[in-house]
């Protein structure tokens, strides 16, 4: 492999499949003396990557000004002094790739020092770092949480019900609306069972109406995952064919979601673990007995973090969650 093709040639659905299967491996970049060694590593416990480019005698790394990029030295096997570019945020892992192989690539290809290398990238990429894409990868991972629990839905209730009640998209403070009971989703890809709470009602039960929290965590699936495109096409294709009546109505609510079908994603995600489902009065929370002393009235917006990891089920859920999968 000569150093022109060997950045281009790492694809992300290589680095996928190590990702997905929790393998470490290391894929040199640079192949002679003439330039400094340079290698894309998949950690050891095969859940994040960096690059590594060899310092001279009396080199330093670059400071990164990124929150979301460090950089440091390492020493490695062989003696050598390594600057280690990684990221913070695995959320952005898929595009923090992308970022490395421009890197690597002025490094080995056009003979930049790595702190050239890595300003030159910086620079040329930072309308995209300082723009999300139009679906943030927070926003595509909830939605195929949500579409995974409309999927489970369906099969209790059937097609047209499940997208009727499908409100979150509309603007409604949960996600579904059912019969007997309200439902809020919450996916993340963290390591911890964290999520997002916009507002102090979001997880407040209308009166008369349970609220259950349905909590998902996805990780990374290799070959074997599914994308958020293959999910919403799935789910497209089921409701065309049991309740064609309702096809309208999902559309909709998949564009209000941020969803195109034009929008093409090669992100592949898998269940972690078992779904978690909560009564909501179950969930640490903030409500507003607990802030009745803030002057609520003059806080516009709330946003915080809610810890769910080892909680155990809620005796008696009206749904069973065994099994979820990505449509």
């Amino acid at each position: 492999m000569t150093d022109s093709t060997a950045a281009s040639s790492l694809r992300w659905s290589t680095v996928e499949q190590y990702l997905g299967e929790g393998l470490a491996t290391s894929y040199p970049l640079s192949a002679d003396a003439a330039h400094p060694v340079v290698s894309y590593e998949v950690g050891d416990s095969g859940r994040d990557i960096a690059l590594f480019v060899e310092l001279g005698r009396n080199q330093q790394p670059p400071r990164s000004p990124l929150p979301a990029i460090r950089i440091d030295q390492v020493s490695v096997a062989n003696g050598l002094r390594m600057a280690r570019i990684r990221t913070t945020q695995v959320a952005l892992m898929r595009d923090f790739h992308d970022l490395l192989l421009a890197v690597a690539d002025r490094i080995v290809t056009k003979n930049r020092s790595l702190d050239r290398a890595f300003a030159e990238t910086v620079d040329g990429w930072s309308s995209l770092l300082d723009r999300p894409r139009m679906m943030s990868v927070e926003r595509r991972i909830g939605l195929m949480g949500e579409l995974a629990m409309l999927t489970r839905l369906a099969e209790t209730h059937g097609w047209e019900s499940a997208v009727e009640a499908w409100t979150g998209p509309y603007g409604e403070e949960h996600d579904f609306a059912l019969r007997d009971f309200d439902l809020e989703v919450k996916t993340t890809a963290s390591e911890r069972r964290r999520h997002v709470v916009h507002g102090i009602e979001q997880l407040d039960a209308a009166p008369g109406r349970p609220l259950w929290l349905a909590s998902l965590r996805l990780t990374r699936g290799g070959i074997g995952g599914r994308t958020l495109t293959e999910s919403a096409r799935a789910v497209r294709r089921a409701v065309a064919e049991s309740a064609p009546a309702a096809l309208v109505r999902l559309d909709s609510a998949l564009e209000r979601s941020g969803w195109s079908s034009e929008q093409e994603d090669d992100e592949r995600w898998t269940p972690r673990d078992e779904a978690l489902l909560l009564a909501a009065d179950a969930v640490p929370r903030l409500t507003p007995a607990l802030l009745a002393a803030a002057a609520l009235d003059r806080i516009s917006a709330i946003r915080y973090e809610t810890d769910l990891t080892g909680l155990p089920p809620t005796v008696g859920a009206p749904l069973d969650l065994t099994g979820l999968r990505l449509p």
